[in-house]
This record gives C-alpha cells, sequence and structure tokens, in this order.
C-alpha cells in the first residue's frame, strides 16, 4: 500500500470484514486517520472535456498533437500540463517502433525550396468486408507536405495514374520531379513518355530502401493509422468517401511539427504570400531554436557596426 488511496481502500475492508471501528482499522494497519479521513479538494481540469472530445475524434493523436489542436483553439496550455492529462485518462496507446539499421550511402536529391518543386508518390493496399482488395495511389507535395488527391481504385495502371497527374498538375501545375519508387506501374513506358512529355524527372529510390522516399512513407503511415485501422470499408464508395474526409482534414485541420505547428494548407498559403522586401519567408525548421536566432540577430548587428564604422571614418578622412 504506497498511495494513500490504497491504504483508504484497505481500512474500509478491514471495517467491513472485521466489523472494526474506524480507529480500530487505522491503528491495525498503520494508517493515519487524517489520511482515513482526507477529501480531495482538487477540481478538475478545465481542458479534460476537450481532450476527451479531441481524442475521440483523433484516436491516433499523441499529447503533442493534441497540445497544438488545443493552442490553435485559443488555450493557454503546454504539452507537460496536456500530458499529465493524457496519461490520468489512459488515452496513451503503444507506438511499436521499427528497428533503426544503418544505410549505405547514398546521393542524395538537392533540397526543394518552393512549393510544387517535387512530388512523392506511393500506392498502398487494404480490402473491404468482403475480403476484396482495393489500392490507393498517394501523393503529396514534399515542401508543404499537401496531399492534392489520392485515387482510391479496385486496380490502378499506367494510364489511370497518367490521367490523376494530369488533373492535379492542372490545378497546381507540373513538378520538377517525382520521387517513386521500383514498383510496375512507375517503371512502365505510360509514365516515362508522360515525365518526358511534360519535363518531369523521375526520381527512384534504391530497391528495398524506403526511406529514400520518406516523406510518402511518412504520409502512408498517417493514412494508415488513423483511417485506414480505424475504419471498416463496407465498399469503394465508402472507402473513397473516409479517406476523402480524413484527407481534407490532413491538409486543413491537423497541425504539422515539421511545418512549425501550421496545417500544409496554411503553410502554402503563408510561403506563397511574398513579403515586401520581394523575398518569401524562410522554410521553419525543428532545429531553428534560440541559438539559431542569436546567431542570426549577432551577425546582423556585426555587419551594422561595421558599416557604421565606415562612415565614421569616411567622415574623419573628410574633416582632415
Amino acid at each position: 500500500m504506497v498511495k494513500p488511496a490504497s491504504s483508504r481502500d484497505a481500512v474500509c475492508y478491514v471495517q467491513s470484514a472485521f466489523g472494526l471501528s474506524q480507529r480500530s482499522a487505522c491503528r491495525a494497519l498503520g494508517v493515519s486517520r487524517a489520511t482515513q479521513r482526507y477529501q480531495s479538494r482538487k477540481q478538475p481540469d478545465a481542458i479534460l472535456p476537450r481532450i476527451r472530445s479531441l481524442a475521440a475524434s483523433r484516436p491516433r493523436a499523441g499529447y503533442r498533437t493534441l497540445g497544438r489542436l488545443l493552442r490553435r483553439e485559443g488555450l493557454l496550455v503546454n504539452d507537460k500540463r496536456v500530458y499529465r492529462v493524457y496519461r490520468e485518462e489512459g488515452l496513451a496507446l503503444r507506438v511499436r517502433r521499427r528497428r533503426r539499421c544503418a544505410a549505405s550511402p547514398r546521393q542524395t536529391p538537392p533540397p526543394v525550396t518552393q512549393p510544387g518543386e517535387r512530388w512523392a508518390m506511393d500506392f498502398m493496399s487494404d480490402s473491404t468486408t468482403d475480403g476484396h482488395r482495393f489500392r490507393i495511389l498517394t501523393l503529396i507535395d514534399t515542401f508543404t507536405r499537401r496531399a492534392p488527391g489520392v485515387i482510391v481504385e479496385r486496380s490502378i495502371g499506367g494510364p489511370r495514374l497518367v490521367r490523376f497527374l494530369d488533373e492535379v498538375a492542372s490545378t497546381y501545375g507540373y513538378p520538377k520531379s517525382i520521387t517513386v519508387d521500383n514498383g510496375p506501374e512507375f517503371i512502365s513506358v505510360t509514365l516515362d513518355q508522360w515525365a518526358h512529355a511534360h519535363g518531369v524527372h523521375l526520381i527512384f529510390s534504391r530497391p528495398g530502401k524506403p526511406v529514400d522516399n520518406a516523406f510518402i512513407e511518412s504520409f502512408n503511415g498517417r493514412l494508415r493509422d488513423e483511417c485506414l485501422n480505424t475504419n471498416w470499408f463496407y465498399g469503394l464508395e465508402q472507402a473513397r468517401q473516409l479517406i476523402a474526409e480524413w484527407l481534407d482534414d490532413y491538409n486543413n485541420q491537423r497541425p504539422h511539427s515539421s511545418l512549425a505547428g501550421l496545417t500544409p494548407a496554411e503553410y502554402e498559403t503563408q510561403h506563397r504570400t511574398i513579403s515586401v522586401d520581394g523575398r518569401r519567408g524562410a522554410r521553419p525548421h525543428k532545429r531553428q531554436g534560440s541559438a539559431w536566432l542569436h546567431r542570426t540577430r549577432t551577425r546582423r548587428v556585426s555587419r551594422r557596426r561595421a558599416s557604421s564604422r565606415g562612415v565614421a571614418h569616411e567622415e574623419i578622412r573628410s574633416m582632415r
């Protein structure tokens, strides 16, 4: 009996089983009567109902995601407070992590600098309740993490893939490159001819190395964990509807940790907004914290001091 609540339960059991008074039961178990009579005056946390509702709508969301959603609603909460309530309510779910293995050196493509510069796509599969399989083609913009659309069909061939890419490009424009794996649809002649006709470079990942296409693998993991594993699909139309609803929530409501807590749609809008001096805003990064800001400010101050010294030297020379 370590916790006071366990001690109170033991005292109540002894009272009811042996017909003892509270004083005698506490003396026999070595429990203080003040502990036994104590009644908590702690008020329930104000954010508890909202956390319960968010966790019910997002069963696979962690406490950090719930904290970002609460802060977007205007509530002043930190991650430690959300984590405490998260643990008390038993909302934590076990996540099995894959073992990290050392990969051989590879040539990585240059980083993207603007929206629509590089896409990534991959295939997923699931089944309806009648046992029939269906395939899902996922596509994202690796800069903004925005998913412009998906295909949910029983079978997806090269011609259907090309038509889908043309539909997306009619709204967002053609990318400079697309990262894919070595699947039969991606190495087909149809996709190769389409890429050559529109000046799109296909970047193939190494066989057996999904880390080469990490952005789409991360997106597929979220789709699998938050949508496919939490729903029963009775038919293809229902699967399309539920996946489309999840995709809309992912693009417009779900905050992304690598985008400084913004949604992909908000980050794309913010980046496309050109500042007054004609330069686009810098891309946020998780490691650009206070040290990075300190170095940036120090460089700016040093440049200003150097320029002011140069002006002072010119004034002294003119006086002479």
